[in-house]
């Protein structure tokens, strides 16, 4: 079993950067495939990016590909979110997500994660 939180959320204005973090707990967080999830005010819960057990492989989501980069340190097990050109449309709360029963990637559907976080707010101003 994996605790997650996130941090590192925000007000920023539309162009800006954010750097989102999530701290794992417990064991063996390099078995757990990682995701990032949003959810805007008043739509579904939405994939983000999906990141690989190493780390070697990443997916986004067509709406932040180019702009957003999902990086993990196993070492110290966080995962991370980088974003940058930020658009009022990102504005939601983003959630981190592990799984570690499918041994598949990319995973990005919502339910085929087993561990959520808080979530983190992020809004930006236009």
């Amino acid at each position: 079993q994996v605790q997650l939180m996130e941090s590192g959320g925000g007000l920023v204005q539309a162009g800006g950067s954010l750097r989102l973090s999530c701290a794992a707990s417990g064991r063996a967080f390099r078995s757990y495939a990682m995701g990032w999830f949003r959810r805007a005010p008043g739509k579904e819960r939405e994939f983000v990016a999906a990141i690989s057990w190493g780390g070697s492989s990443t997916y986004y989501a067509d709406s932040v590909k180019g702009r957003f980069t999902a990086s993990r340190d196993n070492a110290k097990n966080t995962l991370s979110l980088q974003m940058t050109s930020l658009k009022p449309e990102d504005t939601a709360v983003y959630y981190c997500a592990a799984d570690s029963r499918r041994p598949k990637f990319p995973l990005t559907s919502w339910d085929e994660y087993d561990y959520w976080g808080q979530g983190t707010q992020v809004t930006v101003s236009s």
